[in-house]
C-alpha cells in the first residue's frame, strides 16, 4: 500500500488486520469455487493455506488460471502475477517451504513425484543455527543446547512430510561443523576439535538433537 493514511484501498504488509481479511476473502473464493462446480469442470482441486494456494488440475490448468483471475477480480482483489505461475507437476515448484515435483531415488536414480524441504528452507535453518550459536557466546552450554534443539525440533516437526533423509544428513553435518567450531572457540582448543568434539560426543553427551537419528540423547 502506498499513500499512507490518505490511501483508500489495501492494508500495510504485515498489518494486524491482514490475516483476518485474507481468511475472509479466501473463504468467499473457496465457496464460489465449490458453488460453481469448478472441481468437476476443471478436473481440479485447491490446496490453500491462509492466502496462499495451489490449484491442481488434470489438463486444464490454463482454464483454471483464467477462472481464478476473473473470480479474484470480482472480489475486488488482484493476483500477484510475480508469484502466479503455471507448472507441470513433473517440474519442481515451491509451496509453503516445500519443493514439490520430480525427485530421484538416492540409490538407483529412478524418478518419482514427491516432496522435500526446499533449498531456501534448508538455507534459512542453517542460518538460524549459525545465528543462534554466534549470539550465545556468554550463555551456559545447557541453555545454548536447549535453544539449538528447539530450533531443530521445530523445523523437523514442520517438515514431517515427504523425502527428508538426505536433507537430514546435510543438516546434521552443518550442526556438527558449527557446534564444533563454537566449542573450539569457547574452550580455546589448540586443535580443530574433531576428536574432543566428535559427532558421537555432540549427538551424545553434549545432548544436541540429531535429525538423522530423530532423537535427543537422554541426559542425567
Amino acid at each position: 500500500m502506498s499513500g499512507g493514511k490518505s490511501a483508500k484501498r489495501g492494508t500495510p504488509q504485515g498489518g494486524v488486520i491482514s490475516p483476518l481479511l485474507a481468511n475472509r476473502y479466501m473463504n468467499r473464493f473457496l465457496k464460489y469455487w465449490a458453488k460453481t462446480e469448478q472441481p468437476r469442470r476443471l478436473r481440479a482441486r485447491i490446496v490453500s493455506y491462509a492466502d496462499d494456494f495451489v490449484i491442481l488440475s488434470r489438463g486444464r490448468a490454463a482454464e483454471a488460471l483464467d477462472w481464478t483471475r476473473n473470480a479474484i477480480t470480482r472480489l475486488g482483489l488482484t493476483l500477484n502475477e510475480a508469484k502466479t505461475k503455471l507448472r507441470d507437476a513433473r517440474d519442481r515448484f515451491e509451496f509453503l517451504g516445500y519443493s514439490f515435483g520430480l525427485h530421484r531415488h538416492w540409490r538407483d536414480g529412478k524418478p518419482y513425484l514427491g516432496a522435500s524441504p526446499s533449498s531456501k528452507s534448508v538455507a534459512r535453518l542453517k542460518q538460524n543455527v549459525r545465528d543462534h550459536l554466534s549470539e550465545s557466546q556468554c550463555r551456559p552450554w545447557p541453555d545454548i543446547r536447549d535453544g539449538l534443539n528447539a530450533i531443530l525440533r521445530g523445523w523437523d516437526n514442520y517438515f514431517c512430510y515427504g523425502t527428508r533423509w538426505k536433507t537430514h544428513r546435510a543438516i546434521d553435518r552443518h550442526v556438527i561443523q558449527n557446534v564444533r567450531g563454537f566449542l573450539v572457540r569457547r574452550h580455546k582448543a589448540t586443535s580443530r576439535g574433531a576428536v574432543r568434539f566428535s559427532r558421537e560426543a555432540i549427538f551424545g553427551e553434549l545432548g544436541v538433537l540429531s535429525l538423522v537419528a530423530n532423537k535427543e540423547p537422554s541426559r542425567r
